[in-house]
């Protein structure tokens, strides 16, 4: 498995495999921002303005590859104002269903907690569907629970759901 940081040349490149990651997900029920069925063109298109933000430097994506297929997306986004530039905001950690339970989603944790840590971040968090498989990996991985919102989305089925919020000190000065 091999967790590679894309710049924006690269994230285009793979737009097509992230897009394929992106509706997996979103099949299997993945609260991500998407209602199902999400279309190809789209999720494809929604990947590649992505590179506009990893450009600029307020967007950092990583993907994992399995003998050079995509299974596994995390991504960094920064916030623009001065006051907010401790923080990040971790965004679509998405695991393929044939990947899962092999501590994938763990490894891309982690690697995005490392390079906040290595850009001066301090401050981590995110929100993830209430009662979700990822909620469990947040909580083992040291993440503090702050709070719930009631039928904050859409599931992909279009059911409101309430969403937990989560943050995580990784470093502290």
């Amino acid at each position: 498995m091999t967790v590679t940081r894309l710049d924006a040349p690269r994230l285009r490149a793979r737009a097509a495999e992230l897009a394929d990651l992106l509706i997996d997900a979103v099949d299997d029920g993945a609260s991500l921002g998407f209602l199902a069925p999400l279309d190809r063109a789209a999720a494809e298109a929604w990947w590649e303005e992505r590179a506009e933000g990893v450009a600029a430097g307020r967007l950092a994506v990583w993907t994992a590859a399995d003998g050079g297929r995509v299974v596994g997306t995390v991504g960094l986004a920064f916030p623009d104002k001065p006051n907010s530039r401790h923080r990040a905001e971790l965004v679509k950690l998405i695991v393929h269903r044939d990947a899962r339970g092999k501590g994938l989603g763990r490894t891309l944790l982690t690697a995005a907690e490392e390079s906040a840590v290595a850009a001066g971040v301090t401050l981590l968090h995110l929100d993830t569907e209430t009662d979700s498989p990822a909620e469990h990996l947040y909580r083992t991985a040291g993440w503090t629970r702050a709070g719930v919102i009631p039928d904050y989305a859409a599931s992909p089925a279009g059911v409101l759901r309430p969403t937990t919020l989560y943050y995580k000190q990784v470093a502290v000065g």
